[in-house]
């Protein structure tokens, strides 16, 4: 956890110093900040882990058989005899009715309708000539003066990430 909140304070600083100042400076200022490494811990050899010895297991006991052992029969299932099925009595029929004869559909009587007034026609109006449109020259375009093509310098392979001198040890 400690490493942790000393990581976000030198993320913190180094965000602050960046927002402040140009990034040679902020550059410079966090190499000479940085404490110098620590050098590496070497260990001792670990000791071999001693070998195990081969467990011997007691024989597995065979599994016992089963005897045979003889059921006693089935009993049968007797037979029951069962009572005779009622007859199902017959549905009576629904006696027929004899319905009203059906009333006469009164016929509408032709209404006369009254003449359609004729559509009166629309006068021939007589409409102004359209102006021409006029003719406009324009003048002709002025040319666009060629482009001298530049040649660039080579790009460097290597990227330079800083300009300022190494930092001091």
């Amino acid at each position: 956890m400690a490493s942790n909140s000393v990581l976000f304070a030198t993320v913190l600083a180094m965000a602050v110093v960046l927002t402040g100042s140009s990034s040679c400076q902020a550059a410079r200022l966090l190499a000479d900040a940085t404490p110098p490494a620590v050098p590496a811990v070497t260990l001792p050899p670990m000791p071999a882990i001693p070998a195990i010895p081969a467990a011997t297991l007691p024989p597995i006991p065979a599994v016992p058989t089963v005897p045979n052992a003889a059921l006693p029969p089935m009993p049968a299932v007797p037979k029951v005899a069962l009572p005779p099925m009622p007859a199902v009595p017959a549905v009576p029929t629904v006696p027929a009715v004899a319905l009203p004869p059906m009333p006469a559909v009164p016929a509408v009587p032709a209404a006369t309708l009254p003449p359609m007034p004729a559509v009166p026609a629309v006068p021939n109006a007589v409409l102004p000539p359209i102006p021409a449109v006029p003719k406009v020259t324009l003048p002709p375009m002025p040319s666009i003066p060629a482009v001298p093509k530049v040649t660039l310098p080579p790009m460097p392979s290597v990227p330079m990430p800083f300009l300022a001198p190494p930092p001091s040890a």
